[in-house]
Order: structure tokens, then C-alpha cells, then sequence
């Protein structure tokens, strides 16, 4: 199967203004992030993309422009990839937020989180898993085992595709951490994905690309290195 590389959009407008944004129209990237991205071509020059999907939100397709440009990749938009539906919380301000009941189920059982007006923690899980195994055995189809793509996404849909990849539980998807412009690479097999790197910051990515094995040296790929890999 092909080597997805999950990117959260880059530092956006809402980020760190102490506001939900949510699906909140008119969010855009910050400065900042609008830098964020632009380094995202020199940081991803060692991996050649079979294709690039992501979230319809504004802040995603600004994210990927200037890859996809310097790529001439043309984007397929997934609505399943689309930011939750916090519904009623949609543009409250956190500290408002913080006094709900709901806030400690969201943090402690947001398996049982569903928001007033919106979709439950559950459904974006399913959504966004089905969505990333839809396209990863699409391009797979098309590109072949060794094929990488990309998927750009938002923070809590990337944390729950990253907690199904890694077998835990979504109650414990708090656990992980997905940064503005940060990759993640998951692997998918026949039984089981291996989850290559999370909230990745860095510019190496050439190691993340498989490297087709000889005759002899093929093995069941869903079967973990004992010992562990060799690397690259």
C-alpha cells in the first residue's frame, strides 16, 4: 500500500486568537503561516507525490498552493477531511467554552463527545479514517506500493486518523500532538498501519519514501521488522 503524509494546515488566522473557529468562514492563514507553507516545498523536495488531497477549508488549500504549484499537482478537495462540526461552539471564545460540561467529556471521553448542533468525535473519526483508506488504496491502484501522497487536514481529524492508525482508543486521542504544519506519516497495509512519524517539524523526508525490495529480500508487508528497520 502507498505512504501517506498527513500535513495540518498551517498557522491560520484563528490560531491562538482564544476563538473556536471551527468551519467559521473566512479563516485564512496568518503570516506566518502563509511562510509556513512556502517552506513547505523546500521541506518535502525529496519526496516525489502521487497526489494531494485535502480538506476544503480556506486554510488547507492556502497551505498546499504553493506545493502543488511548484508541483503542477492539481488537488482533489475531500469534504470527509473538512474540520469538525462543533456546531453551537462554532466562533465561542475558549474560556466560554471551558466552563460547559461538554469541555470535560471532550477532553476525558470524546468518544461520547458529540456537539450541541454539530457531529460527535466518533463520526469525524469514521469519516475522516474511511476518507485517508479510500484514497490511499485509490492512489495505490494508480501509482503502486512504493506511491507517497498527501492529505491536509485539521488538528483533531489528523489526531483521530493518527490514534485509529496507532490501535488506541479515540479517549486517548488527546494524547496526540498535531502543530500547524506539521507532518505525520502513516503507512497503510493489508492488517495493520505502521505510523512513521507524527507532529514532525523537519525537512528530511526522503527516508519516509519506500524503496522497492529485491526478489529475495520481499517479505508480507503488513509483517513488522523483528529487530527493528534498518532505515534508509
Amino acid at each position: 500500500m502507498a505512504t501517506l503524509i498527513l500535513l495540518r494546515h498551517a498557522q491560520s488566522t484563528a490560531n491562538g486568537s482564544g476563538v473556536l473557529a471551527g468551519r467559521s468562514p473566512g479563516v485564512q492563514l496568518a503570516e506566518s503561516g502563509q511562510k509556513q507553507a512556502a517552506k513547505l516545498v523546500e521541506r518535502l523536495a525529496g519526496v516525489e507525490l502521487a497526489g494531494v488531497v485535502s480538506s476544503p477549508l480556506l486554510r488547507c488549500q492556502q497551505t498546499i498552493a504553493p506545493l502543488t504549484a511548484a508541483r503542477g499537482i492539481e488537488p482533489v478537495i475531500e469534504d470527509d477531511l473538512s474540520e469538525v462540526d462543533y456546531g453551537e461552539w462554532t466562533g465561542k471564545a475558549i474560556k466560554d467554552l471551558l466552563k460547559e460540561p461538554l469541555w470535560t467529556v471532550v477532553q476525558q471521553h470524546p468518544s461520547a463527545a458529540v456537539f450541541p448542533g454539530g457531529e460527535g468525535l466518533a463520526s469525524v473519526q469514521a469519516r475522516a479514517v474511511a476518507a485517508v483508506r479510500r484514497h490511499d488504496a485509490r492512489i495505490t491502484a494508480e501509482h503502486g506500493d512504493e506511491a507517497v501522497w498527501l492529505a491536509c487536514s485539521h488538528g483533531d481529524v489528523i489526531k483521530a486518523v493518527l490514534a485509529d492508525a496507532l490501535g488506541t482508543h479515540l479517549d486517548s486521542f488527546q494524547r496526540i500532538v498535531a502543530d500547524p504544519c506539521s507532518v505525520s506519516v502513516v503507512r497503510y497495509t493489508h492488517t495493520r498501519p505502521f505510523v512513521v512519524r507524527m507532529n514532525d517539524h523537519g525537512s528530511e523526508y526522503a527516508a519516509i519514501v519506500p524503496v522497492k525490495p529485491k526478489e529475495e529480500e520481499k517479505v508480507n508487508a503488513s509483517d513488522a521488522v523483528v529487530g527493528g528497520t534498518t532505515g534508509a
